[in-house]
């Protein structure tokens, strides 16, 4: 929430970055790529962010790190960039969105990693402007999401090379949804041991992972819901930067978006179901004990009764005179609870 004060009050298409600095330097790689030749190379200059002079090369410029502001209004400056769209790209914690904007389209999305280990959810916010034979990806960490895009272009793998930038961007988020699957592979493998625990051992570290897993189940529901109506949104307006060649795939890539809905759906009520049953395992073990405490009480109630009576101090008590009177208070005393015992076995009470 320390982000958004840094917002009040500033004109729209203010760029104020707004989340933690995940990079210490911000980086950007220009590619340049046709059917033919591929070149890849760091930019030394952010005045070599422009777009490609040649009309048959896609130029690809990836930008890793969100916080230097100069660099973000000087690729909006060289590409005519709307202000409000790059407050959008330095507002890092935002839902999902599209705009379809006359020269461009821009996406907005949220890159997920799961470390198994720690159960902790990773994110990032991904921004993917598409023009004229140019794309631009920004992302905050310095972790290069797309490096599997990379390999494809660089090795000719795959129809990349022979697409327009329509299809690269595709391809980007295309590699943001698979990664939806890894992350949810990861929830369901966590899930599965809990369910075992749940059952055999709940604990009070069984019941903070339930919760850890919930929230980040929320989520990432969250970000997916709306990516949904956004490749929807592909798939039904007229664009200018989408080829009939692409809506087949962006058609494909609507069907893993939607898998992936009805994962989080599936593993958010899984998570619902096994809270219930470690509510119901605590409360049945609770209901154990206090059955066994009843059991114990019941039985010592009439032998505290006896040892009272005769705990008192009178002085004529005719019990008292006789020499047998301790021993056949202590058969009395055995042989009640031992009834008694017996009558709550034979109940099932025990």
């Amino acid at each position: 929430m320390e982000g958004h004060r840094r917002t009040v009050g500033l004109p729209p298409g203010t760029p104020v970055h707004t989340g933690a600095r995940l990079t210490k330097e911000p980086t950007v790689t220009i590619i340049d790529f046709d059917e033919v030749d591929y070149r890849e190379r760091v930019a030394v200059s952010w005045n070599e962010c422009t777009p490609p002079s040649d009309k048959k090369t896609v130029r690809w410029i990836h930008v890793q790190g969100l916080h230097e502001l100069e660099l973000i209004k000087k690729v909006g400056s060289n590409f005519n960039i709307h202000d409000l769209i790059l407050e959008d790209i330095t507002h890092t914690q935002q839902r999902p969105k599209m705009e379809i904007l006359k020269d461009s389209l821009y996406l907005l999305l949220r890159a997920f990693d799961y470390d198994s280990d720690a159960g902790e959810l990773l994110s990032e916010q991904v921004s993917i402007l598409t023009g004229d034979q140019y794309v631009i990806s920004l992302q905050e960490s310095e972790v290069d999401l797309f490096d599997p895009i990379k390999n494809r272009l660089s090795r000719g793998l795959g129809r990349i090379r022979k697409g327009e930038s329509d299809y690269l961007t595709y391809s980007l988020v295309d590699l943001i949804v698979d990664r939806y699957f890894l992350v949810l592979e990861g929830f369901g493998d966590r899930i599965e041991a809990l369910e075992d625990k749940v059952i055999k051992d709940p604990t009070n570290e069984t019941l903070q992972e339930i919760y850890r897993l919930r929230r980040n189940t929320i989520l990432l529901r969250r970000h997916v819901w709306p990516l949904r109506e956004i490749v929807s949104r592909l798939n039904r307006e007229e664009s200018s930067f989408i080829s009939n060649q692409t809506q087949v795939y962006l058609r494909d890539l609507h069907d893993h978006v939607v898998q992936v809905n009805d994962l989080v759906e599936t593993y958010r009520d899984s998570l619902t179901g096994i809270l219930d049953i470690y509510l119901s395992s605590v409360s049945n073990r609770l209901n154990e004990v206090m059955k066994i405490l009843t059991v114990i009480s019941t039985i010592f109630i009439p032998l505290t009764l006896l040892a009272s009576i005769y705990g008192m101090n009178f002085w004529f008590m005719p019990e008292l005179a006789n020499p047998y009177s301790y021993p056949v208070l202590l058969v009395v005393m055995l042989l009640t609870g031992s009834i008694l015992l017996f009558y709550f076995r034979k109940k099932g009470w025990i």
